[in-house]
């Protein structure tokens, strides 16, 4: 974890997502990226030097009408001494049986996104954090130029007016890659997904492009991450000059 653990320190620096006092939600799907990030706030609290608290969310969507069991999670979160809530609901119930949606992802994030933001105000936390990372912000960029034909990302920071909550992305700065190793040499639990639309989705269809053209033009990916970054969109701009010119893009 220690990598990670370097990359979400300098990302929580960078775009300063963490202050003294904050309480922090971790949406917790049971796949590696969240289950990474959650097990990475609760160590950098020991050296980061901000005090700060972390609450495991999990909104099991009851895909398939199954409650999905969580105890994996629930056994590291006793084991950190960290909170941990799941929330059943019936989401995966409305996205797929009542209203059939062909393309279900779109309303599947919205309802999850809104019931993960309700969860986190009613336990009292000020912040919420996801865990996109380095290769879903490329993703992202590339889905929303070529699916939509404008320039955006998610940013790394987002405030909330409505529910007066922040959303933070602490992995940004870390690869899919070196997640990956890194959930593997921790052993650290993993929960699968039982969506029906995993594996077919839009952004499914962009990683793979995007592997192959790196598999091509290595370095691809990474000029792209450059370019978000430089064109300063959404809150992804460097704060010093030096990054400006494009020096240390690489991750």
């Amino acid at each position: 974890m220690q990598k990670i653990l370097g990359f979400m320190r300098k990302a929580i620096t960078e775009f300063d997502m963490i202050q003294d006092g904050d309480r922090i939600a971790v949406g917790v799907s049971g796949g590696k990226d969240s289950v990474a990030l959650l097990k990475g706030l609760v160590l950098l609290k020991r050296f980061i030097g901000i005090d700060y608290e972390v609450v495991g969310i999990t909104l099991d969507p009851g895909f398939n009408g199954k409650q999905t069991d969580y105890s994996p999670i629930e056994k590291m979160c006793v084991e950190m001494d960290c909170e941990y809530v799941i929330k059943r609901t019936q989401i995966g119930e409305i996205v797929f049986d009542i209203r059939k949606e062909p393309n279900p992802c779109s309303l599947c994030a919205r309802m999850r996104r809104g019931a993960l933001h309700d969860a986190a105000v009613q336990l009292g936390c000020n912040k919420i954090a996801l865990g996109h990372h380095y290769n879903d912000a490329v993703e992202t960029f590339v889905m929303n130029l070529f699916n939509e034909g404008r320039v955006g990302c998610f940013a790394p920071t987002t405030y909330l007016s409505r529910k007066d909550i922040t959303m933070i992305r602490p992995l940004v700065l870390t690869t899919e890659k070196d997640i990956i190793s890194s959930v593997k040499r921790a052993n650290l639990p993993i929960v699968k997904s039982v969506c029906p639309a995993d594996g077919v989705t839009s952004r499914q269809k962009t990683k793979e492009f995007l592997a192959e053209r790196e598999r091509t033009d290595e370095g691809f990916t990474c000029r792209l991450f450059g370019a978000l970054r430089r064109s300063g969109i959404n809150g992804w701009g460097y704060k010093d000059e030096v990054n400006l010119k494009g020096d240390n893009l690489e991750i």
